[in-house]
């Protein structure tokens, strides 16, 4: 068996986690005096061009018809209504504060996964989403007291959350098929929809290179930065990569500041020693146990180095490669997450 997919899964959701978390305070210095539709509208064409531009296609199944409403979903909750409600927030919130908010994601992931998918979470997970609304609370604390971030930004931010992490709930079962054409589809739907609401609500467009400026942000933070989230979430499930995605908002935090946003009173700093202790205490957990395969017929992308694929190619192949086959019964024991071949229950 190849090495802990654990450990790779959670490169990828930290990746995916920096790229994103980096463009916030961008997105909020851009987005200024701009309709939030608008800004979402360019974000997400940006996603679009760079789904076909910054990676290339490996061997994927790639979606079909039963995929569509769900495309359809995300594209409108995940790709048009959080962004625009991120963007409305950050310019009604300090670019600091609404970074850490953001770290409220993880939390309501890993209790939408739990509750829909009945994913396995131990209790350095409850522990780790205990700290992070703790440290929420303190945020919303701050702004009542008359911090530079309004209690209605941090709201909106908090609702942009909620939305992203329904999206990433819906989005599991995408993970297993093409990330480049799940980005790509999701990417459209939700800027031709921003378009429309940004026209209908007469938003407020950018300048010509802050326009460019923002659809390199979709590219990176929005569009590779999805791909691979996919790629994670199909190792390690929707709780566990939204739990690793709560590194974002440190990402966007540290730039904030570099930036020159000074905004960081003390409840601030408390609240990101509370926030990075519960992402360390998600990045750090493990679920190793011995359980049992049944027969199972499928296709994906899969090796053979994996512990799991044993049939055999006439000629042989190597690398990843996709086709319909069959697993036989087995019973083992290894780190594991709640990719495909393992979403077995728990008592």
């Amino acid at each position: 068996m190849r090495g802990n997919p654990l450990a790779r899964g959670s490169s990828l959701a930290l990746a995916a986690a920096l790229l994103f978390g980096a463009t916030t305070p961008v997105v909020k210095q851009l987005g200024a005096g701009v309709g939030a539709f608008a800004t979402a509208a360019l974000l997400y064409a940006g996603a679009a061009l760079g789904s076909g531009v910054l990676l290339g296609r490996g061997g994927e199944p790639a979606l079909g018809r039963a995929q569509l409403g769900r495309i359809a979903l995300v594209a409108i909750i995940g790709a048009a209504l959080a962004p625009a409600g991120l963007a409305w927030g950050l310019q009604h919130a300090g670019a600091l504060a609404g970074s850490l908010v953001l770290n409220l994601e993880a939390v309501f992931t890993v209790f939408l996964a739990r509750a829909l998918y009945r994913e396995p979470i131990g209790r350095r997970v409850w522990l780790a989403v205990a700290l992070m609304l703790s440290a929420g609370g303190l945020l919303a604390a701050r702004a009542g007291a008359g911090g530079t971030s309004s209690a209605l930004g941090l709201l909106v931010i908090t609702g942009a959350t909620l939305g992203w992490a329904l999206d990433n709930t819906l989005t599991r079962p995408l993970a297993d098929f093409d990330p480049r054409a799940v980005v790509l589809c999701k990417a459209l739907g939700g800027a031709l929809l921003s378009v429309v609401a940004a026209l209908v609500l007469r938003d407020a467009w950018p300048s010509p290179v802050a326009a460019a400026a923002l659809l390199a942000c979709g590219a990176t933070g929005y569009g590779l930065s999805l791909r691979l989230y996919l790629r994670a979430q199909r190792t390690l499930g929707a709780a566990r990569t939204g739990s690793l995605f709560a590194f974002a908002p440190f990402a966007g935090a540290v730039l904030a500041f570099w930036l020159g946003e000074r905004e960081a009173g003390i409840l601030v700093a408390v609240a990101g020693v509370l926030f990075g202790a519960a992402a360390y205490l998600h990045a750090t957990e493990s679920h190793d146990h011995r359980h049992a395969h049944g027969a199972l017929e499928h296709e994906h992308a899969h090796g053979h180095d994996d512990g799991h694929h044993l049939h055999v190619h006439d000629p042989a192949v190597s690398g990843e490669h996709t086709h319909a086959h069959r697993h036989e019964p087995t019973e083992h024991e290894h780190p594991h997450g709640a990719e495909l071949h393992h979403r077995h229950g728990h008592d």
